[in-house]
């Protein structure tokens, strides 16, 4: 059932921006409100955290300054940056085309014919003027403006523009979509850090726990109170712990040398605060409408601006099969001498007009327009699937929230259980009430759980950046 009314929000989508014209990324957000179930949306709430911008969502300083840096260095970002200013520069020269083109033209030449040729016999038999033959060699100089420019009848090169002007918006969406991947991405792995943070805090606690509780099996074992089975296996545990320590130290660095890429620079500690972990809270989630997921999502507004200019250049191949009127006009002076280059009598100027149709071997013409029908059909599809993917990403994200809320909650008691019931192993231990199987599997027991809760805690903090990200929110 979720899956019919999700396509038939597809449907609406691109019926909107079809019938519509694509025009504006404004036209999407006319899909109706109820094209999704309202569990996954506040079907009654006009707000959405994603117009709460990315400096107050996320309130850790440090944080925030990771953040700005990588907008500043991140060479991914400013790569995208120059793409823009590519597209800029092709809508510029899109509108150059359709507008009239006006040159400067000036030259010299020289010209010798021979005595014994056609040309050569016909000069050598003119005057410049009586008495005065004809120049040989003969020099030619002249100075000029041309102008030509194609009557655009059809609006070919008119929607070559506004397809290029399509393009250039389609990329400032992209790069909006991506700044609001990086916000994420460094959101995340901040977050994981500090995670890692308190885990090496915990694995270290635990440490210094089982060294003491180690220290008392070996007076025990001095005291032929146990065997050397339990000394072994209370070292092999110790061990198996310090270990863990040196795998979660890789993790952090890494982690850490992740960010310093994100930001553009080389490995440098990154300032954080490893107690804020468990008191970091966030802007209430509020998803909105469906309308507004469309209207937010710098993505989904790309892939329409791709659509629209997909249906432009369809417009523009298919007015290649038309005729093409070109105007052509140019005046100057021109002289065998550079005496008389300057003179009425040295003007000259021309007019002409150009009509030329296609009539045979049009085969180019309908291949590029075949091309362009099947670019649109493509746009359409990655229309449809940027707008489906829209849609799953909220959902999954939004149960991925409330899923780990609850087993936060669930792992939290947990966590005060097995801590209390380390106490009690070791005290039943000393006065041997239990073996030492049992303080082992209480104390590696309360150790993964509580890896697991700053997991859970993790996770938790990744849904709701996750979620701001999926509504599309932190490009702004």
């Amino acid at each position: 059932m979720t899956a019919k009314i999700i396509h038939r929000s597809i449907a609406l989508a691109l019926i909107t921006a079809l019938i519509g014209g694509c025009k504006t990324p404004d036209s999407i957000a006319k899909i109706e409100s109820k094209s999704v179930p309202e569990s996954y949306f506040n079907a009654h709430d006009s707000t959405n955290i994603a117009q709460t911008k990315w400096k107050t969502y996320f309130s850790d300083p440090n944080l925030i300054a990771l953040i700005d840096t990588a907008l500043l260095h991140n060479q991914e970002l400013n790569i995208v940056l120059q793409e823009i200013e590519i597209s800029k520069n092709e809508v510029k020269a899109r509108k150059g085309e359709y507008l009239p083109f006006i040159n400067f033209q000036g030259g010299a030449a020289t010209e010798k014919e021979g005595r014994y040729t056609r040309h050569g016999a016909v000069d050598h038999n003119l005057e410049i003027k009586p008495g005065t033959e004809f120049p040989d060699p003969l020099q030619d100089y002249m100075l000029g403006i041309y102008a030509s420019w194609e009557l655009d009848v059809w609006k070919k090169l008119r929607n070559a523009k506004q397809a290029a002007v399509a393009r250039y918006l389609a990329s400032i969406e992209g790069k909006n979509f991506m700044v609001t991947h990086l916000i994420a991405e460094i959101a995340n792995s901040y977050y994981e850090l500090i995670a890692l943070d308190n885990q090496l805090e915990i694995i270290e606690k635990n440490i210094q726990l089982q060294s003491s509780v180690l220290h008392i099996i070996h007076q025990q074992k001095d005291a032929a109170m146990v065997t050397q089975l339990a000394v072994n296996r209370f070292e092999a545990q110790l061990l198996h712990t310090q270990n863990r320590l040196y795998e979660t130290k890789q993790q952090r660095m890494e982690t850490e040398n992740r960010l310093n890429f994100l930001t553009g620079r080389f490995p440098k500690p990154i300032p954080r605060n490893a107690d804020s972990f468990n008191n970091t809270l966030f802007t209430d989630i509020s998803a909105g409408i469906p309308a507004q997921l469309l209207a937010n999502r710098p993505d989904i507004r790309q892939a329409e601006l791709e659509l629209a200019a997909s249906k432009l250049d369809v417009k523009t191949a298919r007015a290649n099969f038309y005729p093409s009127l070109r105007l052509e006009s140019g005046i100057g002076f021109r002289a065998f001498n550079p005496s008389f280059l300057i003179n009425p009598e040295s003007i000259l100027y021309s007019v002409a007009g150009d009509l030329m149709a296609p009539l045979i071997n049009r085969n180019a013409i309908k291949a590029t327009y075949r091309t362009a029908n099947a670019k649109q059909i493509q746009a359409i599809y990655a229309y449809e699937q940027t707008i489906l993917n829209a849609y799953i990403e909220v959902m999954n994200q939004l149960s991925r929230n409330d899923n780990f809320k609850k087993s936060f909650a669930v792992k939290s008691k947990e966590v005060e259980i097995l801590t209390q019931s380390i106490n009690i192993a070791n005290n039943l231990f000393k006065s041997a009430r239990a073996d030492y199987a049992e303080v082992l599997l209480t104390q590696r027991e309360a150790l993964e759980s509580r890896m697991e809760l700053i997991e859970i805690r993790m996770k938790q903090l990744h849904a709701k950046i996750n979620i701001y990200k999926a509504l599309g929110g932190g490009w702004n």
